[in-house]
């Protein structure tokens, strides 16, 4: 793995081996080292074989309550989203390659192989994981801590956005169950189709 230690700020607790064990051995190799870590500031979080803390397990979103295979055809049951960048858009592993899925629109991009992925974000970790959000809410004077991502509001697929989002740092489970309801809302709709959020005071409680 290429990522500095330098850049880490976040280790996973000890790994369940039973866990790894259904994990692709390519993902088993990155793990034994650290069992999933958040790293540049937030602006990517691998996730570990483990349960807890949930936001935390690669079992959350690949077989558990957020599994994104439930709300998103193009992903397998065996694709294993290992990864995710400031915003939540997982990172797939699936036949020894990583595609990064954005959760707005469901558009899948392949990055290479495993090694391929930690290389080029060494290289150039802004390019790479859609830094953007992250450095404007830096900017206004916040940050990500453990177990946080970004909301943007409007969301960025929308027309809207061309005017300015807002950004604010929000739990990760939240973020992620708010983006998956969203995709289910505004998949069907035609392009270019009006329609209307309704934000609950205590969604991101």
């Amino acid at each position: 793995m290429m990522i500095p230690d330098d850049q880490i700020s976040y280790t996973g607790p000890p790994a369940d081996l039973t866990l790894m064990k259904e994990l692709p051995e390519e993902l088993q190799n990155i793990l034994r080292e650290k069992n999933g870590f958040i790293a540049y500031e937030g602006g990517l979080h691998v996730r570990g074989a483990c349960t807890e803390p949930a936001w935390h397990s690669i079992h959350t979103v690949w077989k558990g309550e957020l599994a994104l295979s439930k709300t998103y055809d193009a992903l397998p049951a065996d694709a294993v989203p290992f990864a995710e960048d400031c915003m939540g858009d997982p990172f797939v592993l699936r036949d020894k390659k990583v595609y990064r899925l954005t959760l707005e629109t469901a558009y899948m991009e392949i990055l290479g192989s495993l090694a391929e992925f930690f290389e080029s974000i060494a290289r150039d970790p802004r390019g790479v994981l859609h830094y953007e959000p992250l450095l404007k809410l830096k900017q206004q004077g916040s940050g990500l801590k453990p177990g946080q991502l970004i909301h943007a509001y409007p969301p960025y697929s929308t027309a809207q956005a061309a005017n300015g989002v807002l950004l604010r740092a929000v739990p990760a489970d939240a973020q992620i169950a708010y983006e998956l309801d969203f995709f289910a809302s505004v998949r069907d709709l035609p392009e270019g189709q009006t329609f209307r959020l309704k934000i609950l005071p205590d969604e991101f409680a």
